[in-house]
């Protein structure tokens, strides 16, 4: 491994803390955000890297820091909640319903349309990566895939299918996201794995190239999502109803 990627790996692994323990909560006034040196003896890392981890973190609209003024914690409103890390650390260490129920708003603008567009504009070779997602699907009942794996694949590889550069860039955050969705309404409905064949038919419509169909077959597959979650929000609420 070259010096330069040991760097990365390094500065990455230090976002990730930090950025875990911002989300969660860590730091207060009480227990504010530690200064470079601090962070550098905690890390055992470089003032360089330290501050390259910063600067990402920064970018992620999670902390401000400035000269003379020291780093402080960004208040939630201002977090980019669209950045891919930011929206698993919230989904992994704080989770909730309401987030997860609003990102799935957020996936019903967005996947039934790609499918749309993905069927208007398929070819064999956009097609192909689809395909070979849900094959990798079938094999998981089988237990020769990983299931959370396979289904995302499917997802992401609706938006690829596009051909659009923007719906593209929208691939790391359904990814964050879905490893967070697809477990939780697999379990509320009592089964290991999504339905193969409700995601089949997504991609035999798409196939087939009737962009009519493969959206409203993707709205229903993230309709079914949204009603589960609600389903264990109103669960929730009447369980903590009961204990008053």
């Amino acid at each position: 491994m070259t010096k330069t990627r040991q760097g990365h790996n390094v500065t990455t692994g230090i976002v990730n803390s930090l950025g875990v323990a911002i989300v969660t909560g860590k730091y207060s006034t009480r227990n504010p955000f530690p200064i470079e040196a601090e962070l550098c003896k905690q890390f055992g890392s470089s003032r360089s890297i330290v501050r390259e981890a910063v600067k990402m973190l920064t970018a992620k609209g999670l902390i401000s820091s400035r000269p003379r003024h020291g780093t402080s914690i960004l208040p939630e409103a201002q977090w980019n909640l669209l950045d891919p890390d930011v929206l698993r650390w919230l989904l992994e260490r704080k989770f909730s319903l309401e987030l997860l129920a609003q990102f799935s708003e957020v996936r019903l603008a967005i996947e039934p349309t790609a499918s749309r567009l993905a069927a208007m504009r398929a070819t064999p070779e956009t097609v192909a990566p689809i395909r070979h997602a849900i094959e990798r699907m079938e094999a998981s009942t089988r237990g020769e895939e990983d299931s959370l794996e396979a289904d995302i694949a499917f997802h992401v590889a609706i938006l690829d299918a596009t051909g659009n550069r923007f719906y593209r860039r929208l691939e790391g955050i359904v990814d964050a996201a879905l490893r967070t969705s697809i477990q939780m309404t697999n379990r509320a409905k009592g089964v290991p794995q999504a339905d193969v064949d409700a995601h089949r038919a997504v991609f035999e419509a798409i196939e087939q190239g009737n962009a009519s169909l493969a959206g409203k077959r993707m709205q229903e597959l993230i309709q079914e999502v949204i009603d589960l979650v609600a389903a264990e929000q109103a669960e929730k609420t009447a369980v903590a109803a009961k204990a008053r």
